[in-house]
C-alpha cells in the first residue's frame, strides 16, 4: 500500500478539448440530432418524487436505533442523495424548463437541493458551465485536483482516502482554484437551506439530519456511483480526456455516464444521450469505455501509474468568459 506512484505533473497538452469538433461533424452528418436538444419534461416529475421519497425517509428514521439510521443512510440515502446531486446537474443545463425559464430552473435546483442537507446547487452551476466551455483550463476548471492533491495522495492508502474525502475537496478546490464573488443566488441557497435544515432537526431531531448530511458525503466518497467522478476524465489512457460508461447505474444517475456524448452535447438532456449514441454510434464505439464503476475505482487505487494528477490540463489562450 505504500508504492508512490511516478507521475509528479498533469499530462498537459497544447491543443483544443476534442468536443466541439466531433460535435460539429456529428451534426454535418446527422443534423437531426438537434431535435434531442431541450428540456426533458419528465425530469421535473422525476425530482419531486425523488424529493418526497426522501422526506418520507426523513419521517421514518426518527424513530429507529442509531445502527438502523447509519445502515440506511449508506444502503439507500446515499444513493438517492447522490441520484439527487446528477438532478441538479441535469437542471444546470436548464433540462427541466428549458433556456427560456433559466431562473425557474435555479430555483427548482435549489429545491432539489433541500434533501442533499448542504447549500451547492447555485454555486455548482456557475462551476459546471466554466468546466464544460474550458475543460482542464488551468485556473479555471476545478473539476481539476491541486496540485496538493496529486503530490499527497500518490500511493495506494492515500489514493483510498482521496476517495473518501471527495466532497471535502469538491467543496474546497472552487476556493484554491478560481474563487468568485458570492451572488445573491448562492445566499438564497443558503438561507433556504439552512432554513431547512432547522426545520428538520426542530420537527424530527438529530436522526433525520444525520441521515441527510451523512447519506450525501458517504454516497459522494467510498460508494459504488461515486466511480463517475474518477471515470468521466481520468486519464487511464494516455491521450484520451473523457470516458463513456455504459452499465446498469446510469439509470440511477441519469445516464451521465455517456459522458462523452454529455459533453458533445450538454444541451441535450440525460434521458437522450443514448439516442446520440445510437444514431452516431461511429463516433462512440471506438472510443475507451466503461461497465463498471465500481472496477474503475478499484483500477485507480491499485495502478501505481494513476493518481489526482492524471488529468489532462490546457493553459486557455486568449479571452474567456467565466460564469
Amino acid at each position: 500500500m505504500g508504492n508512490r506512484v511516478a507521475r509528479e505533473d498533469f499530462e498537459w497538452v497544447y491543443t483544443d478539448q476534442p468536443h466541439a469538433d466531433r460535435r460539429k461533424e456529428i451534426l454535418a452528418k446527422y443534423p437531426e440530432i438537434k431535435s434531442l436538444m431541450g428540456p426533458d419534461p419528465r425530469l421535473k416529475w422525476i425530482v419531486c418524487m425523488m424529493v418526497a421519497i426522501q422526506f418520507l425517509a426523513f419521517y421514518l428514521v426518527k424513530d429507529l436505533d442509531w445502527k438502523w439510521v447509519l445502515f440506511w443512510t449508506y444502503a439507500f440515502g446515499s444513493c438517492l442523495n447522490h441520484s439527487m446531486t446528477l438532478a441538479i446537474h441535469e437542471i444546470s443545463h436548464n433540462a427541466a424548463f428549458g433556456n427560456s425559464k433559466a431562473m425557474w430552473n435555479r430555483y427548482f435546483a435549489m429545491f432539489a437541493n433541500l434533501p442533499i442537507g448542504l447549500p451547492y446547487s447555485a454555486s455548482f452551476k456557475r462551476y459546471h458551465l466554466d468546466h464544460h466551455r474550458y475543460l482542464g483550463g488551468d485556473g479555471v476548471d476545478v473539476d481539476i485536483p491541486t496540485d496538493f492533491e496529486g503530490w499527497f495522495f500518490c500511493t495506494r492508502f492515500r489514493k483510498f482516502i482521496w476517495i473518501i474525502l471527495q466532497p471535502l475537496f469538491y467543496a474546497i478546490r472552487p476556493l484554491c482554484i478560481n474563487p468568485k464573488p458570492i451572488t445573491h443566488l448562492e445566499l438564497t441557497n443558503v438561507a433556504f437551506q439552512l432554513t431547512f435544515d432547522i426545520l428538520l432537526y426542530w420537527l424530527w431531531g438529530a436522526k433525520p439530519v444525520v441521515y441527510m448530511m451523512a447519506g450525501s458525503l458517504l454516497g459522494m466518497g467510498l460508494h459504488p456511483i461515486s466511480g463517475h467522478f474518477i471515470a468521466e476524465h481520468y486519464m487511464f489512457l494516455k491521450g484520451h480526456e473523457t470516458y463513456s460508461y455504459y452499465g446498469s447505474l446510469n439509470l440511477l444517475t441519469f445516464n451521465v455516464g455517456y459522458h462523452n456524448e454529455h459533453h458533445d452535447f450538454p444541451s441535450i438532456p440525460g434521458r437522450r444521450l443514448p439516442m446520440v449514441k445510437k444514431i452516431a454510434a461511429e463516433f462512440y464505439d471506438d472510443l475507451p469505455q466503461y461497465t463498471s464503476w465500481i472496477k474503475v475505482l478499484y483500477d485507480f487505487i491499485m495502478d501505481d501509474t494513476l493518481s489526482p494528477y492524471s488529468r489532462i490540463k490546457r493553459k486557455l489562450k486568449g479571452e474567456f468568459k467565466l460564469e
